[in-house]
């Protein structure tokens, strides 16, 4: 009759998570509404009710135990000595796992000597011997934590899109009245090679004007007209019909038949897109998927910008995960506990000198730790990033791993030099590290305010750790278990348990279980022996008050010590960093910023680089552009894409060209034309061959003679910056430093900055750059300009010796 109903639950929690799905994934309005940006949470709810579904029919199969309507026990149980017609395993997946593993492999229960594959386990350790399953979850999640670190979000083994071929020589001869087709001609016809390419129908052809200004730039010069569809093609003429609308300009022009064109196979004005397209092919799932499912970085965030952040919905689905397998991330998933658990087992488990006791005032540190977190985000200061679990793993890797992979696969020197914001970071891990001598996994224990996010959520369990009368207060489980989740009388603190299992492989008369929260069937007497812990826990009431109160006195003291030290917004001669492409503002970044490091990671050429105390405590490891290392690439839009609280916007490649992060200021005092020491055109074509276009020439330091008229020959062609195309990327100022200031040693230091500003960039919570450029142009007044010369970044035209101009140490180049 108890297999009958739980088999009837078994299929109504089936029924109710394919209700969910379809509820969660159809076009009715009604559920448009309920599901709207809530899908990945709807789709864990029924997951982990197909998974309940799942354990509770496979638990009615269960032989010779006690009655349980969900067991999820998948530790292996200590050997026991058993009579002939006893079974070994008693549950289906055990009994199917007996008969398709050879009998050398398995273990004598009658003799009680050990199998082939006890064997194995033993020899890795006591805890891989009792509960495999989580060793192997806990190894597998570092690896894919390490191969989105150091694969995913690394940068360099993408390569810039190929030219294409390139059809010359083609001239202007009529438009078909009827069709509207473009007829193009030309007296050589093609050689079939990369450089003269013969087209044919059907290609898609970007057409280029070699000789007028009527078009897009790109970084020689040349202006592209449009795309086009050949629809007859051959060596000495083709017809084209065009995919987009011609400008009437360039139809007066190409009426005229004045203009020379080459036909490419790729459009020789569009931006690269190699490090954004690498990036994407690399995610199979997101670089930032520990970040964002780390609830304690979403929780902060959200309160302390007072707003919605995106990945509190995966937040919010590992926490209910964890309502079938209670505080499991940090029992398997989480690679900071991973990491620590190796480190004690090579450290400093190897000296049991500085141990202290497993009842003392620190015992509850991670639960005030966590209220003060929460208490300074109120205020409207973050700080979970110094102690939350991810982050602390992400910037230890960051600082101390990634440098060796930089090093050892690009060249030392193009590591950046370690500031006082690596050193602290640094020290920071090795505390974390080294609190593995007072207890082991100390940190995971007793501080990881993470943990107490996950231990909280313990209270809305399903499904717990449980003890049978048959225990024999052998004390096994209390020595093993990591997370001192045991009661002197071997029952369970369930807000510590983290369901690793591993008290169940060594209890020698097989009394634990892992069952429904509410089962009661044959446990043993609470509180024998006596554990003298109260409801309140180990420390007791007044414990509790005044940790309470020390939390919530160090979080408004922590927000209060940051604040008056910190950005100070309002003085606008105060440090102002220029921020990756796509920053929301200022004051919201240090809101949402949580100083993980990914964007660092994934930052090409280190272009970003953790800020120091500039900005105080506030600032500390935000991120900042360093133009004089690098500038920002224009076909990399990464920092966004692995941002986990949207402090910098997951903007398209598009709209990431457009981002203004600061504005290039030429310093006419060292600019060498304007301080008329020598010719320079360094910053001009830097700023083409990135597409920006964004740098003009003006005459400066002519010379005149007595009747007032110039000198020819005198004088030199200074930058003018064009604000309203200048995203000050930086790659201005990284060419001149590297050059000018590091190897020629002309001037001591950049001749154009790029600096931020309220009035130099753009730092928008929501909406589109693009528009943003448009409205502003369109209410731009028309007024005299600069006129710039047609230059080739192949040619030298100031005399600049072009060997020194390409032999930077450094990473721009």
């Amino acid at each position: 009759m108890h297999s009958v109903r739980q088999r009837g639950l078994a299929i109504a929690l089936a029924l109710l998570a394919v209700a969910l799905i379809g509820a969660a994934t159809t076009q009715h309005e009604l559920y448009r509404y309920l599901f709207a940006d809530r899908l990945a949470f709807a789709l864990t709810i029924a997951v982990v009710m197909l998974a309940c579904s799942l354990l509770t029919w496979l638990t009615t199969f269960d032989r010779g135990r006690s009655l349980a309507t969900i067991r999820m026990d998948w530790f292996v149980p200590a050997l026991k000595k058993l009579q002939p017609h006893q079974s070994p395993s008693h549950s289906l997946v055990g009994r199917w796992l007996r008969k398709l593993v050879p009998a050398r492999l398995q273990s004598n229960h009658a003799t009680k000597k050990r199998g082939l594959f006890r064997k194995v386990l033993r020899s890795l350790g006591i805890s891989w011997l009792a509960s495999p399953v989580r060793r192997v979850v806990q190894g597998v999640t570092l690896v894919v934590f390490l191969v989105l670190f150091f694969f995913v979000c690394w940068p360099y083994s993408a390569q810039p899109a190929a030219p294409g071929k390139v059809s010359l020589g083609w001239a202007s001869e009529a438009v078909d009245q009827q069709s509207g087709e473009f007829v193009l001609s030309r007296d050589l016809p093609a050689t079939n090679t990369e450089s003269d390419w013969s087209v044919t129908s059907g290609d898609t052809v970007a057409v280029v004007d070699e000789s007028t200004s009527e078009g897009t730039s790109n970084s020689s010069g040349s202006r592209a007209v449009g795309t086009f569809i050949v629809v007859q093609g051959d060596p000495l003429q083709v017809r084209l019909a065009p995919r987009q609308e011609i400008t009437s300009q360039w139809l007066d022009s190409f009426l005229g038949g004045t203009s020379s064109y080459s036909l490419h196979q790729r459009d020789p004005t569009e931006w690269p897109q190699h490090y954004a397209d690498n990036l994407a092919r690399k995610e199979i799932i997101p670089a930032e998927t520990f970040l964002i499912l780390d609830p304690l970085v979403s929780l902060s965030t959200a309160i302390a910008s007072r707003s919605w952040v995106w990945s509190l919905v995966s937040a919010a689905a590992i926490l209910f995960v964890c309502v079938l397998i209670p505080r499991g991330f940090c029992g398997y998933l989480c690679p900071l506990g991973t990491t620590i658990d190796l480190f004690d087992w090579a450290i400093a488990g190897r000296t049991k000198k500085l141990r202290v006791a497993e009842d003392g005032w620190w015992v509850h540190i991670k639960y005030y730790l966590l209220a003060g977190t929460l208490v300074a985000a109120i205020c409207g200061v973050l700080v979970s990033g110094f102690f939350s679990a991810i982050p602390v793993i992400t910037r230890a890797m960051l600082f101390l791993v990634e440098p060796l992979q930089h090093g050892l696969t690009r060249g030392w020197r193009l590591n950046p030099s370690v500031g006082i914001g690596h050193v602290v970071s640094i020290l920071m891990f090795a505390s974390v590290l080294c609190l593995g001598f007072l207890r082991p996994r100390f940190w995971c224990k007793y501080v990881c305010p993470s943990g107490a996010v996950f231990s909280l959520g313990n209270l809305f369990r399903l499904t717990e750790r449980k003890v049978e009368s048959s225990c024999i207060h052998c004390n096994k489980c209390v020595e093993i278990c990591p997370f001192d989740a045991i009661k002197p009388d071997f029952t369970t603190r369930t807000t510590d348990c983290t369901m690793c299992q591993s008290c169940g492989g060594v209890c020698p008369t097989h009394a634990i279980k892992f069952v429904e929260r509410w089962n009661i069937v044959e446990l043993k007497i609470k509180d024998d022996p006596p554990t003298k812990e109260t409801a309140l826990g180990r420390r007791g009431f007044l414990s509790l008050a005044a940790g309470s109160t020390a939390a919530a006195v160090g979080g408004i003291g922590l927000a209060g010590v940051t604040k008056v030290g910190g950005a100070n917004l309002a003085d606008p001669n105060a440090f102002r960093p220029v921020r990756p492409p796509g920053s929301v503002p200022e004051k919201d970044f240090l809101e949402i910023c949580i100083r993980c490091g990914e964007c660092f990671k994934v930052c090409p050429n280190n272009v970003l680089q953790p800020e120091g105390f500039q900005q105080g405590l506030e600032g500390l490891w935000t991120p900042m552009v360093e133009a004089n290392w690098a500038g920002c690439d224009s076909s990399c839009n990464a920092c966004g894409q692995v941002c986990p609280t949207g402090a910098i916007r997951a903007l398209p490649i598009e709209e990431k060209k457009v981002a203004r992060m600061g504005l290039a200021i030429v310093n006419e005092s060292t600019c060498l034309p304007f301080a008329g020491l020598q010719a320079c055109d360094l910053c001009v074509q830097e700023c083409n061959a990135a597409g920006y276009r964004a740098i003009e020439f003006s005459q400066v330091g002519t010379e005149i003679d007595s009747d007032g008229l110039p000198i020819e020959g005198t004088g030199y062609l200074a930058p003018v910056v064009l604000d309203d195309l200048c995203v000050g990327c930086g790659l201005c100022q990284t060419r001149c430093f590297a050059i000018n200031v590091k190897e020629e040693r002309l001037i001591s230091e950049s001749a154009i900055i790029v600096k931020a500003g309220d009035d130099r960039e753009d730092r928008l919570n929501s909406g589109s750059y693009i528009e943003l450029r448009r409205v502003e142009r369109s209410n731009l007044t028309p007024v005299e300009t600069v006129v710039t010369p047609t230059i080739d970044s192949t040619d030298d035209p100031f005399g600049i010796n072009s060997s020194s101009s390409n032999t930077g140490d450094h990473p721009g180049f």
